[in-house]
């Protein structure tokens, strides 16, 4: 089956602008064949009638963040054109599938749903790094695909599938535009792919096949889409890329170019916060402290994940990596020592060819002694098409009893000791999946788990740590910080304190407050007040609390009142003011005579 771009050609349909909507006669497809030509007919019939933008789409998606922000924009596009999305297979008309080829199991489970859509009766469509890597995959054969860099047509593709065509889109293009429609897993969190590709060559790589070389987007691009997802109320924006450190290099700038200009766009107050993807090693040594000094900000996270994959330097090079131990260690020395609370995550890969006893002790070494609160741990897995894969590999079951010994040894640790009784800020964007607690995170990227309202899902706080786990912390919310209403719209008025301005001085109190408070755009500080609250003074605080919403709810209704200025509700209001009052007097009878004839039963019981 050739690529969609080559049919066109082949037709005599060029100069097509990239995004237009060809017309159907423009399109290539693969027509599906029946052996029976009368139900051909019959099926080409009912297909005829099928009107666009009314069936059922059901999404599965596998892999990265930026596998994930690819979902968002084919649903957001999809759902645009009128199609309903929903996360149950069995009502769904259509089934999309976007996959992941950066571990046998990802694929294989890939393969166990195309198994059970085929079973189903179900039309498919396949998009992401498998199709795009592997386009001749067994497992793709009479299945429409989507490529990475095509996921602005998505919505063709489903068109044409749904009247049993086979479709292909694969040719690389132009990156896809930012401002595609979206619908967001979680609407408080956009993921921005600032890149696709890299500059690596790493020997067990498949993702390289399929993202291809580095091709980054425009500062002005993603800061126009960062203004514009602040605008739409996300809390968190999640830069996401196969490669953060490599960013702009192709195109003449820095990350840290980036990283300033968009934290420039930032609201002050820390009620949007920035994390940063994945970057490996090489690519940030030259900018360390210009990546410090980004991580230090009050609005972004001070968490990176830098995959180290091997301790051995021996393994590395046979990775292809382009580092050494010593370069990682000093990335995570140098961030550690200049970013205050720094967390760093991590990945190893246990059992790469060639890996001795001696080399896997070294990376043991390395996880011992850095103890890092994330270490993601994988066994090796041979990639079809990678230099890896025709490499030497170490015995089955050696690769999994060293997966297994480094797992053991990370879990015994206990990163968060010492966070118990500390007051922190914590941004609140998800629900956990026990369905009671709403998580939050750290300036550090900690997870912190406190039970409240699901109001307050959008917000951040401050909040004291009550107990530690294995992988996360518990607290309990002292104060709620840019709350949110989603019914009520925000408006200033006469009764409302003026809003801070950004602190010029870390930690000090702001003054546009007739209480000493917190200023909000200082993250994770807290006044003197808040650090010395002892445990007793939790049921204080909470009616306090309750107070204080009772004087802005009531202070509420004075406005609504004032704004009606209607003698009418006036004389209505004393009126109802007065019959009230006069049915408490009633009740007040009532409940005195009761009392006295309960009295007088008992006295003349007493007495029988």
């Amino acid at each position: 089956m050739e690529d969609i771009e080559d049919l066109l050609v082949g037709n005599g349909v060029g100069g097509v602008p990239s995004g237009f909507r060809l017309p159907l006669g423009s399109v290539g497809f693969n027509p599906k064949q029946s052996k029976n030509k009368p139900n051909l007919e019959k099926k080409s019939h009912i297909q005829a009638s099928v009107i666009p933008g009314t069936q059922t789409i059901y999404m599965k998606t596998f892999g990265c963040s930026h596998n994930q922000s690819d979902s968002e924009y084919m649903a957001g596009q999809l759902a645009a054109f009128g199609y309903l999305l929903s996360d149950n297979p069995e009502e769904a008309d259509l089934w999309l599938i976007n996959t992941c080829t950066v571990k046998s199991p990802s694929q294989s489970a890939m393969d166990t749903l195309l198994t059970k859509g085929r079973s189903s009766k179900k039309p498919l469509v396949v998009a992401g790094c498998v199709p795009q890597g592997s386009r001749d995959l067994k497992e793709l054969e009479g299945v429409s695909i989507v490529g990475v860099q095509q996921i602005d047509r998505v919505v063709e593709v489903v068109e044409e599938t749904l009247k049993g065509h086979e479709v292909r889109l694969l040719n690389r293009k132009t990156l896809p535009a930012l401002d595609l429609p979206k619908v967001r897993k979680n609407k408080f969190v956009e993921i921005l792919p600032i890149n696709v590709g890299c500059l690596g060559a790493c020997t067990y790589c498949k993702t390289k096949h399929a993202r291809g070389h580095l091709g980054s987007y425009t500062v002005d691009s993603l800061v126009g889409r960062v203004r514009t997802v602040i605008a739409e109320g996300v809390k968190e924006i999640w830069l996401s890329s196969e490669d953060t450190g490599a960013y702009g290099r192709d195109i003449g700038v820095t990350l840290p170019i980036l990283l300033n200009a968009i934290v420039s766009e930032l609201p002050p107050d820390g009620s949007t916060m920035l994390r940063i993807g994945m970057t490996n090693p090489p690519y940030i040594l030259e900018h360390l402290k210009e990546m410090a000094d980004v991580l230090r900000h009050p609005c972004v996270f001070s968490f990176l994940h830098v995959p180290v994959q091997s301790g051995s330097d021996a393994i590395l090079s046979a990775m292809n990596r382009e580092y050494t131990v010593s370069e990682f260690r000093t990335v995570v020395d140098t961030l550690t020592e200049l970013v205050p609370g720094m967390q760093i995550a991590t990945d190893i890969i246990c059992g790469f060819p060639g890996e001795t006893d001696e080399d896997f002790a070294q990376t043991v070494s390395l996880i011992q002694e850095y103890r890092f609160s994330q270490v993601h741990i994988s066994q090796f897995y041979p990639r079809p098409g990678t230099p890896a894969a025709r490499m030497k590999k170490v015995p089955s079951a050696v690769v999994k009893k060293r997966s297994r010994e480094l797992t053991s040894i990370f879990e015994a640790f206990t990163p968060y000791n010492g966070m118990e009784g500390r007051v922190e800020r914590i941004w609140i964007n998800e629900i956990a999946t026990d369905g009671i607690h709403l998580v939050g995170h750290t300036k550090g990227y900690v997870q912190v788990l406190v039970i409240a309202p699901r109001s307050l899902m959008g917000t951040s706080a401050i909040a004291k740590i009550t107990s530690i786990g294995r992988w996360s912390v518990f607290g309990e919310l002292i104060e709620t910080l840019n709350q949110i209403n989603d019914d009520i719209p925000l408006k200033e008025d006469k009764l409302s304190p003026a809003k801070c301005s950004p602190c010029s001085v870390p930690g000090e109190i702001c003054a546009c407050s007739t209480e000493p408070e917190t200023c909000a755009c200082e993250v994770g500080s807290v006044s003197r007040k808040d650090m010395l609250l002892p445990e007793d003074q939790n049921s204080q605080i909470l009616f306090k609390w309750l107070l204080r919403k009772r004087k802005n709810n009531r202070q509420k209704r004075a406005e609504n009142e004032i704004a009606l200025g209607s003698k009418k509700n006036e004389e209505h209001d004393r009126g109802s003011a007065n019959s009230w009052d006069l049915v408490d007097r009633i009740l007040l009878g009532g409940i005195l005579v009761s009392i006295f004839t309960i009295v007088a039963l008992i006295l003349h019981l007493g007495f029988w």
